[in-house]
């Protein structure tokens, strides 16, 4: 046990997502009661009292410039970003204290703060699924990894959405005191000690907007209305009277993938509905169009790292669809 405590300080300002402050600091208050020394402050950029998005008052106990250097600082987000640029206050006040800082981490759009004083530069990292490319855009020298639940780049560090708050916080008690301790955090919070899949389980549908071409979109409309149709490269190809190569360069050029990937995504859309509905994952998948259910299977483990069952525990409705 380190003499003196480690200091935890949370950049905090006006917008502020409340539970991105709330969920590690509880995580790092939990893990004193099993043994561990976290001294959790709230920072500000000028030291007054900030407003959450919630409209609940903060008080801060002081500004970042006449504070200490933390040895962790968390920088939260905010429903402002991306959708505003980081103000040149803000992102200073993430600055100054990184520098001496013994690490640093972002909860969910945090991330957008730390882009925004050049902390992420050349670094690998993540934010909410919901806004992965617009941080690509913000740090073009960022490798931005979209289904990563938190990421660790040397000192720095970036989580998910919101909750990813919580999964991160704990891997950080972890790595100060150790899995036993870290476990006991979980246990106590009722949380997983590390959560199975990565963001995709939580994203929206796959589909995005309709092609451009006319006889693309009459191909695309043709798999999602009979998803268990026979949509074979030479199948497609055949039904608009076009060589197999040309209909693999209009799925190329409008929607960057392949005929077979635009079919796998659609099945794969349809029986995350149908799970989500609370239909068996047999009947998910021949409804959906698998020819299996071991196909529809190595589907989700490939895209979600999780299995149909498992994706159904955590999002089917509480109410069971009627079979009939």
């Amino acid at each position: 046990m380190n003499a003196s405590p480690h200091r935890v300080a949370i950049l905090v300002y006006d917008g502020v997502t409340l539970l991105d402050v709330a969920g590690p600091a509880e995580v790092f208050k939990e893990a004193n009661r099993f043994g561990a020394d976290y001294r959790i402050v709230l920072l500000s950029p000028s030291g007054a009292d900030v407003t959450s998005n919630l409209g609940v008052r903060m008080a801060v106990d002081g500004a970042v410039s006449s504070q200490p250097a933390p040895d962790t600082l968390l920088v939260p987000g905010s429903d402002r970003y991306p959708r505003t640029p980081v103000g040149g206050d803000l992102a200073d006040a993430a600055r100054i204290p990184a520098a001496v800082a013994g690490r640093v981490a972002s909860i969910c759009t945090g991330a957008f703060v730390l882009a925004a004083a050049g902390l992420l530069d050349g670094k690998r990292a993540t934010t909410h699924w919901r806004v992965t490319r617009e941080l690509a855009v913000r740090c073009p020298t960022c490798h931005v990894e979209p289904d990563a639940i938190y990421v660790r780049d040397g000192t720095t560090y970036t989580s998910a959405g919101v909750t990813a708050g919580i999964d991160l916080a704990l891997a950080l008690v972890e790595e100060d005191h150790g899995p036993d301790l870290a476990r006991d955090v979980a246990r106590a919070l009722v949380v997983y000690m590390q959560r199975a899949g990565g963001q995709s389980q939580f994203s929206a549908p796959l589909q995005g907007p309709p092609p451009r071409s006319p006889a693309l979109r009459t191909i695309t409309d043709l798999v999602t209305a009979n998803p268990g149709g026979d949509h074979s490269l030479a199948e497609l190809a055949k039904h608009l009277n076009v060589s197999t190569r040309h209909l693999t360069r209009l799925f190329h050029d409008e929607l960057s993938t392949t005929p077979a990937r635009y079919v796998e995504n659609i099945r794969f859309d349809l029986a995350r509905a149908l799970l989500d509905q609370g239909h068996t994952a047999t009947r998910a998948a021949t409804q959906a169009g698998f020819p299996s259910y071991d196909s529809m299977r190595r589907v989700f483990a490939t895209k979600l790292s999780i299995s149909p069952a498992a994706y159904q525990r955590r999002f089917g409705t509480a109410r069971r669809t009627n079979p009939n």
